[in-house]
């Protein structure tokens, strides 16, 4: 369980790697951190003790509290053989083949991994950046939250980046920030999937994209390129989109109500993933469309189950485990000072049974 002082050194530490509080700027008393934190003057000294070792702010007899030049004060030897690693999700779906290749190749050196997980919420990634932080970390594989949208934690990542913790990102970046990467090719992907269907016949394609991250709006960028190459069909296209805590109710009432026109219908269905493909496809299941008899199914990742579903689900295949062991190298020779050169993934379609020809 984790102590009061802890929680409040924790808490003081973040805002100001977030530069919430900034530099020589002068902190609460300590009265009135008693007060914020609901906690007695020996707790609050505490914190302040233990902030103080670390160069995150100074005393001043008389004057107050105020945050230190930390950036400018010398490092102290990483003691931790730890390489944090930031994910939008842990437990299901490609995450734990990422964070298995990932392992396989840091363990050959010594190093362990520590997970956080943002639900691909900003403010926990923010609470993931300073926790990982707090526990002297070698370095940082970070999966961006919202990749697609303004990075709310850019303050917190330059500063970490001054601190000499090497970063890297995998499955998306943030354009403002200059830090090696691992990515699919989701433009590329995007439109690989959309030209496959019209190769097999398809007109009337709807394209179901998540755009909250870069993934979705890139392949659906894609999805647009593959139908501005055929404008004799482009018409015919039907884009729908959501964001992560979007509830999709509304989102499946249109394609209710798309489904069921008797012109217009669409014949295929592009899914920004796998686990969305499956909502997709129980949902058409439910209002009795048959796949791919009626209406044809394509996505993204090749989930685990992707091939074991009736039908199978016509996808294409993330590296997973590739991108975990080339994470797992790059970060080991960031560490070594190696120089590193981010990589994209060309997209590999694989060929099951949820899409058919139509002639």
């Amino acid at each position: 369980m984790t102590k009061k002082y802890e929680k409040i050194k924790q808490d003081i530490r973040e805002k100001i790697l977030s530069e919430e509080y900034k530099v020589s700027e002068k902190l609460p008393t300590e009265s009135e951190l008693m007060e914020m934190y609901h906690v007695s003057r020996f707790t609050v000294r505490h914190a302040i003790d233990e902030l103080e070792k670390e160069n995150f702010v100074y005393r001043i007899q008389g004057g107050g509290i105020f945050v230190d030049n930390w950036k400018e004060k010398p490092k102290s030897a990483i003691k931790n053989k730890t390489i944090g690693l930031i994910t939008t999700h842990i437990a299901d779906y490609i995450f734990p083949n990422i964070i298995t290749g990932i392992d396989n190749y840091i363990s050959n050196y010594g190093y362990s991994i520590l997970i956080a997980n943002t639900q691909n919420n900003p403010e926990k990634e923010r609470k993931s950046l300073t926790n990982l932080l707090s526990n002297e970390l070698s370095g940082l594989i970070i999966e961006p939250t919202r990749s697609a949208l303004n990075n709310a934690n850019k303050g917190i990542y330059d500063n970490i980046k001054s601190m000499g913790i090497p970063m890297l990102f995998i499955n998306a970046v943030y354009d403002d920030m200059d830090i090696p990467y691992l990515i699919m090719d989701d433009e590329k992907t995007g439109e690989m999937i959309t030209n496959y269907l019209i190769s097999r016949g398809h007109k009337q394609i709807a394209g179901i994209f998540k755009v909250d991250d870069k993934q979705g709006v890139l392949r659906m960028k894609g999805y647009i390129k593959a139908y501005q190459d055929h404008p004799e069909i482009s018409n015919m296209s039907e884009i729908m989109m959501y964001q992560t805590e979007e509830n999709k109710i509304n989102m499946f009432k249109k394609l209710h109500t798309s489904l069921k026109r008797p012109e217009f219908a669409p014949t295929a269905i592009v899914c920004y993933n796998d686990q969305l493909a499956f909502q997709v496809i129980n949902f058409v299941k439910e209002i009795g469309l048959k796949i791919p008899e009626d209406l044809s199914i394509i996505s993204v990742d090749d989930y685990q189950f992707s091939k074991f579903i009736n039908p199978g689900l016509t996808t294409i295949r993330h590296p997973q485990e590739r991108m975990g062991l080339d994470a797992g190298k790059m970060i080991i020779d960031m560490l070594n000072k190696q120089p590193v050169t981010s990589k994209i993934y060309e997209p590999e379609l694989i060929e099951r049974d949820s899409v058919r020809t139509i002639h």
